[in-house]
């Protein structure tokens, strides 16, 4: 069944690469064509395109396949093109013409918009949740560790004394960060498509505002051209917000590879969470983060795949488009399933509370000692010559503490204006909003 069928029959290869992944794909927006479809006929009814006494029949229909969909019950069956078109066939086979008449007032182009926004608005909450699951770990952690000194290196040479509480907070505060990008994605997903049509409008009197506020947008695209133009330009977006977000964890996840080797020894995984060799009966391997950085990595060039797919059309819809589903849709699980499985890693990861008792980390306080001097009145420049002779001749005798106490330092991690920082991006979200418009609609 296709909706823009004339009677003329497709020739069968062009048909399968016509269609491509679309029937598996789709079965991502499933529940989102379906919520679209109901906001649409109630505004149809508002206008008078559907009866009063349709209404009901219909949204009993579509609550129906809703659940079903939910359920992962839904199926798009062999010989119908896309989810758009089981939707209204499921609802023509039961109501007849009234199942007819949803598509008035729209088109496939602004339907695939509409279920990929929903869709994306879900799976950017599913994220933001994983990550600040990660987030307070990492500052539970932090506190945890905040006395526990390790180095800290620069050009991958001892540098600095360090600690695993700076350590951890330094990625709870990049992970917030990566929020703030990823609100902006969700501000530029929240806005309704619908009503564009094949992004040129309708004749029909929509009501576009009513079905924005039925499906909790913050506001609609206003310029239906611009509507669909957004098509592969939200895409993008979002996954290079998402991108952002990998290339903080892929870094942690390159830190714990390096800090469990036998070269570093600052942390260990329980030996569940590490995987053996065939040959090497000694071996705990870190193939979790191995896995966790292979895949950020790869999800950082899920934007750059998208540009090189749209960047040279123009105005107005493509097939091309249909391509950027493949590598946008299941992007969103791999990046929920790597946080939420660094989060449980990382809960368990033991440190090594005497990392600097090894004499060959005696250099990182050299800074220390010119500093003291310098607090003793000698300049500065004098203060390093001093040490730095005393360290080419072997004669520099550390002082293993650090007492830096400025904000963000050592002595001072902060971990609560880290944590408001976090509360305040998780409000500027406010997803309270969408979910309340969407449980209204469902009742």
């Amino acid at each position: 069944m296709k909706l823009w069928d004339k009677g003329i029959p497709t020739n069968k290869a062009i048909e399968d690469f016509t269609v491509g992944k679309d029937r598996e794909l789709d079965l991502y927006l499933a529940q989102y064509d379906i919520l679209g479809s109901m906001a649409h006929v109630t505004m149809l009814e508002s206008v008078g395109l559907i009866k009063k006494e349709e209404l009901p029949v219909l949204l009993g229909k579509l609550k129906e396949l809703y659940s079903e969909a939910i359920k992962g019950n839904f199926e798009i069956e062999e010989g119908v093109e896309d989810v758009h078109s089981q939707v209204e066939f499921l609802l023509t086979k039961e109501l007849g013409d009234l199942g007819k008449k949803i598509h008035s007032g729209r088109s496939r182009n602004d339907q695939v918009l509409l279920d990929l926004k929903l869709f994306t608005r879900d799976a950017i909450k599913e994220i933001v949740e994983s990550a600040t699951g990660l987030i307070d770990v990492l500052l539970e952690r932090s506190n945890e560790t905040k006395d526990v000194l390790m180095p800290g290196y620069t050009h991958l040479q001892v540098a600095m004394p360090s600690s695993f509480g700076l350590w951890f907070s330094a990625y709870a505060e990049s992970l917030i960060d990566d929020l703030e990008i990823l609100l902006s994605a969700y501000k530029v997903t929240n806005q309704n498509p619908l009503g564009s049509a094949a992004g040129y409008g309708s004749s029909f009197p929509l009501d576009r505002q009513m079905t924005t506020d039925l499906l909790g947008f913050n506001k609609m695209n206003y310029n239906v051209v611009y509507a669909q133009m957004g098509r592969g330009k939200v895409e993008k977006i979002v996954t290079f917000a998402v991108g952002n977000l990998a290339s903080t964890l892929s870094k942690l996840a390159y830190d714990v590879c390096l800090f469990m080797s036998q070269n570093f020894g600052f942390v260990t995984l329980p030996a569940e969470f590490t995987t053996g060799s065939s040959i090497m009966p000694h071996k705990k391997n870190p193939d979790v983060f191995e896995l966790i950085r292979a895949r950020c990595n790869k999800l950082q060039g899920v934007s750059g795949q998208i540009s090189l797919i749209t960047n040279n059309l123009p105005s107005g819809y493509f097939r091309d488009l249909q391509m950027v589903k493949e590598i946008f849709l299941p992007s969103f699980k791999e990046m929920n399933d790597s946080l939420k499985i660094a989060t449980l890693a990382l809960k368990e990861m033991t440190v090594n509370k005497n990392i600097l008792d090894d004499p060959k980390y005696n250099y990182l306080f050299s800074v220390e000692a010119v500093n003291k001097l310098v607090l003793q009145g000698v300049p500065f420049r004098e203060a390093y010559k001093q040490v730095g002779a005393e360290i080419e001749s072997g004669n520099f005798q550390p002082e293993k503490t650090v007492a830096h106490s400025h904000e963000g330092s050592v002595g001072n991690l902060c971990l609560e204006k880290i944590s408001e920082s976090k509360k305040e991006v998780l409000h500027s979200f406010n997803f309270n909003k969408t979910e309340e418009a969407i449980q209204k609609l469902l009742k």
